[in-house]
């Protein structure tokens, strides 16, 4: 196929709040929000919902497939192995990196970061380093070779869990960033990884304009601003809760538990 590649991680299990991807919201399930999403990403050639092997999975593979999307099944806690093998499959230049946990991701955000990386000549390119973005609307691109390269060189299991950090913290690599035009945005949660964070996606998802309007980030954040109380249903929790959890795990064995995979 060649070109770029949106891959979305997804798998049912989670240490903080098990069967996300497949929770109903608003009358869709979680997935089939960000698969909608990513679809309407400009620049992309492809969508591939990328899930581990193993029966456990297989309802997430199903609604994916039933969406018509392409799925992939791979390693369970190597998600980078997962990345590489999917857009090996795909033959993609270019992997865009979204997770199934953000159902609010604005495809104009997704397509500026596409645009960071083909338009600066970047090897990697981001809107969440530093952060300037709501939480769950992150994204990345990456060269494919460089992601190749990471496979074969990454050996801490933070790095084979969250697939970029070895790209990103390499010196050859060049990288470009997204920042969000609207100063004081990163203090807000529209990820979702607890049950606090569900309850104020539906919350937010029944407010929300139908269809495209609505996927614009700036339809939610006229949502939240006008409604405070939406706002505190999931405050002061970690932006990096599983990212620590990983590297607290490095020294632990060849790879680590938990996180988002």
């Amino acid at each position: 196929m060649g070109g770029c590649a949106v891959i979305i991680q997804a798998r049912l299990g989670s240490s903080r709040l098990p069967g996300k991807v497949l929770k109903p919201l608003a009358g869709r399930t979680v997935l089939a929000h960000v698969l909608e999403r990513a679809r309407a990403i400009s620049g992309i050639d492809v969508v591939c919902c990328a899930v581990p092997e193993g029966v456990a999975d297989d309802p997430v593979a199903d609604e994916a497939r039933r969406l018509g999307v392409h799925v992939f099944r791979g390693s369970e806690k190597d998600v980078l192995d997962r990345y590489v093998r999917a857009a090996r499959e795909l033959s993609a230049d270019v992997v865009m990196r979204v997770t199934s946990d953000c159902p609010a991701i604005d495809p104009a955000v997704c397509g500026g970061v596409l645009a960071a990386l083909i338009d600066r000549n970047a090897d990697y390119a981001s809107n969440n380093t530093p952060p300037s973005w709501p939480h769950g609307l992150d994204c990345e691109a990456v060269r494919f070779s460089w992601l190749e390269r990471s496979a074969r060189e990454a050996t801490l299991p933070s790095q084979r869990e969250h697939v970029t950090p070895y790209v990103r913290g390499h010196p050859d690599v060049r990288q470009a960033h997204y920042p969000c035009p609207v100063a004081g945005l990163a203090e807000y949660r529209w990820t979702l990884d607890t049950a606090r964070d569900y309850d104020f996606l539906c919350a937010l998802f029944e407010r929300l304009p139908p269809g495209p309007e609505g996927w614009d980030y700036r339809a939610a954040l006229a949502v939240v601003d006008a409604n405070p109380d939406l706002r505190a249903i999931n405050a002061g929790q970690d932006r990096y809760a599983g990212l620590k959890k990983s590297l607290a795990e490095d020294g632990k064995g060849p790879l680590g538990t938990g996180g988002p995979r």
